[in-house]
């Protein structure tokens, strides 16, 4: 069996697989055929062992025991037991069978393994020796079955699990990149075809990219150091053979380390980090390759080229998934690719990312794309050629530089902000809108919070290409907080883009911040984080300051209160007594903190946590005011029925008027866009109601005439 070929499979990660038919090739196997699945070769043991001593590329290299087919258990269950386990391993030997794929009858791993792993041990007992231990944690020996269109193939997990780690990285940073993908993407630069020009890596995190690239140019065996094998435990596994292989390895690692001049490779590593900056050194330390790898503390921002020659620029950025993240990255991203242009003409740049979209903010063409997956994240790694042609084009097209007068939004941005830059300082407000979706194309809205940004998207409208939206997104992100000179980590992004692998822009995050604004001598907790609304409805400014006035020396019931603001404003503005219920008991305790920050309490104000309009039905207490901002639909799970404004406004106004006293008047908003009031249902009632949308509307929402509708309604005066 030493000599004959047998039947391997090399696993990895997709986008991989082709550079790993090469990999193999080089290494000497033979029929080599790449499948969505891996990459299939035949080979020696001997070159097995070599091959696995040598690849960078595969994840797992495992070696075919037997097949047959298997629509069903018992075809399954024959399949297995035509492999002679017992030659494989023995009874006191620990095992684990790993199984993938499913088919109509065999419909989960879990029930496809357990077939497998009864046919093994009945074998055993069927040949007189003692079954077997099952151990899925940590087994001596492993097997994997893989199913395919009603075809079983048994294998030896002949590695073992992962080797694309090497043993040299004791730690790594907040997104590790693995060792194998490394490797793929250092062969795609094309830094490899001259190890002589510099290679640089500006955010180079725990140093893999690097250490793999050094070890790729030094020529090493990446698994001499590897302390488990799974072939380790395998009967017919050949020490002597496996440790000729291992030795040749060492000897030619070692050979090939003393032969690397420093002056022959020039290899840097950036970081802004110090403590993942000092892990990067003691991984290239702990892989021996410290002396070829320059480190430096530094923001990307301040990098200069300092290099030599043009080279090669690699690096793996941060996608922006984390809050608070991706504005800064899309500053950095302009930055950087300004600066490229400026000091790095004939360097070959490569990205990965899983934020396509960062990648226009370089304002550069790449000439090639190739998908990765890094974890569970679709990924490309973006190639260019920082050359004369980039710039031509820089020349003859203003776009594709970043420059504010071009920026029809910027220039939008700047306008609207000169025209409230008055109203703003005579009013002393803190908190507005700056921005609402006023070109289409960047589909955001902008709110100002004292010294925070609040950026929110929008769905992007049908007739807007979505990659476009998402393109714009970014420059909205870059201009505003350059526009408003408000820094990066005071840019807050809500989002509700799109929610696949690496388009996770949800920025909820739970970070339990606060902030406190003032609103007309009234304190507010603001939260910018938490949650999608931020604690105080901005549309509703005056809304709250007609009903706080209206309100003074008179009783007011606030239903669907949300945090209490308008019960705070008409607290602050004399109310007599304030009742405020909402549903939820989050919003009701935010509401109780707005009182405390303003140092208002005492019996006078009662908060409800109830559901408003089953709490309105039993109420017996009259009020000389209430306040009702109903959402526009809901079917909480708290509610018996659904509500819809629309349809039920008239229901939720008959319960109100059993709570209103005699002089008493009604304020109803609510913000469905195109929403009718029935008059002739009012009437019926002995209502007559005033549209006061155009007055509660504040300047900064003068653009939006369907951002709320508002309405007073009383009892009409009965003729004598």
């Amino acid at each position: 069996m030493t000599n004959t070929l047998q039947q391997f499979l090399a696993l990895t990660s997709p986008g991989i697989e082709v550079l790993l038919v090469d990999e193999v090739k080089n290494l000497g196997a033979e029929q080599v055929v790449h499948k969505p699945e891996g990459v299939y070769f035949k080979a020696s043991i001997a070159l097995g062992y070599k091959i696995s001593l040598w690849t960078r590329l595969a994840t797992r290299v495992m070696l075919k025991l037997g097949e047959g087919e298997a629509q069903n258990k018992d075809e399954l269950f024959k399949a297995a037991s035509s492999v002679n386990w017992c030659e494989h391993f023995n009874s006191d030997t620990t095992f684990a069978i790993d199984f993938v794929g499913y088919s109509e009858e065999i419909r989960n791993s879990q029930f496809g393994g357990l077939t497998i792993k009864d046919a093994i041990v009945d074998q055993f007992r069927e040949q007189g020796y003692e079954r077997p231990d099952v151990d899925k944690k940590s087994p001596q020996i492993s097997f994997q079955a893989r199913l395919l269109k009603d075809h079983v193939t048994l294998y030896l997990d002949f590695s073992g699990r992962g080797l694309f780690q090497r043993g040299y990285r004791e730690h790594s940073g907040a997104a590790p990149l693995k060792e194998n993908l490394a490797a793929a993407l250092i062969l795609r630069s094309g830094w490899l075809d001259d190890t002589s020009k510099p290679l640089v890596d500006p955010m180079c995190g725990s140093g893999t990219i690097l250490i793999e690239a050094v070890a790729m140019a030094t020529k090493q065996a990446p698994s001499i150091n590897r302390e488990s094998w799974g072939f380790a435990a395998w009967l017919k596994h050949d020490e002597e053979l496996w440790q000729s292989q291992l030795t040749l390895a060492i000897e030619s690692s070692s050979q090939s380390l003393a032969q690397a001049t420093i002056s022959s490779l020039k290899v840097f590593g950036i970081d802004i980090d110090a403590r993942v900056l000092k892990t990067a050194q003691q991984n290239a330390r702990n892989a021996q390759l410290q002396r070829f790898i320059e480190f430096k503390c530094q923001n990307t921002n301040d990098m200069n080229n300092v290099f030599g020659q043009a080279g090669t620029i690699l690096f793996n950025p941060p996608y922006g998934e984390r809050i608070g993240e991706l504005p800064e990255l899309v500053e950095n991203f302009v930055l950087f690719g300004q600066k490229l242009k400026a000091q790095f003409i004939d360097w070959r740049v490569a990205i990965l990312t899983a934020n396509i979209e960062l990648l226009a903010m370089l304002k550069l063409s790449s000439f090639k794309r190739n998908k990765f997956k890094n974890g569970p994240l679709d990924c490309q790694l973006a190639l260019y050629n920082v050359n004369a042609k980039q710039l031509e084009k820089d020349a003859v097209n203003p776009q594709s530089s970043f420059d504010e007068q071009d920026s029809a939004f910027a220039n939008r941005l700047k306008k609207n902000r000169k025209t409230l830059k008055g109203w703003l300082k005579s009013n002393q407000i803190e908190c507005y809108r700056l921005y609402d979706a006023d070109i289409p194309e960047y589909n955001v809205a902008i709110d100002i919070y004292g010294e925070y940004l609040v950026i929110q998207e929008y769905a992007p409208p049908k007739t807007i290409d979505s990659d476009k939206a998402t393109k714009r997104l970014q420059e909205v992100i870059y201009w505003a907080p350059k526009v408003l000179e408000v820094p990066t980590d005071k840019v807050v992004l809500k989002t509700r883009a799109k929610q696949k692998g690496s388009n996770q822009y949800q920025r909820i995050d739970k970070s339990k911040q606060a902030i406190t604004m003032n609103e007309h001598g009234a304190l507010f907790k603001i939260n910018l984080w938490d949650y999608l609304d931020t604690g105080l409805f901005l549309d509703h400014r005056k809304t709250r300051q007609i009903v706080a006035k209206k309100a003074k020396n008179k009783s007011l019931l606030n239903l669907f209160a949300y945090t209490g603001s308008v019960s705070v404003q008409a607290a602050v503005h004399g109310a007599s007594s304030i009742t405020t219920v909402d549903m939820s008991n989050t919003y009701l305790n935010w509401a109780q903190d707005n009182f405390a920050l303003n140092k208002l309490n005492g019996h006078k104000y009662q908060f409800i946590q109830a559901d408003c309009l089953d709490w309105l039905k039993k109420s017996t207490n009259q009020f000389d005011l209430i306040f009702i901002d109903p959402p526009t639909f809901s079917n909480s799970k708290r509610m018996e029925d659904s509500f819809d404004v629309q349809r039920d406004h008239i229901a939720l106004l008959t319960d109100a008027l059993a709570s209103l006293s005699d002089a008493g008047e009604i304020f109803f908003t609510n913000n469905k866009r195109n929403f009718k009031m029935d008059f002739e249902a009012l009437d019926q009632l002995g209502l007559q109601a005033t549209n006061m949308s155009d007055i509660t509307r504040d300047k900064d929402f003068a653009r939006n005439k369907h951002i709320h509708n508002s309405w007073s309604i009383i009892r009409k005066v009965k003729s004598t």
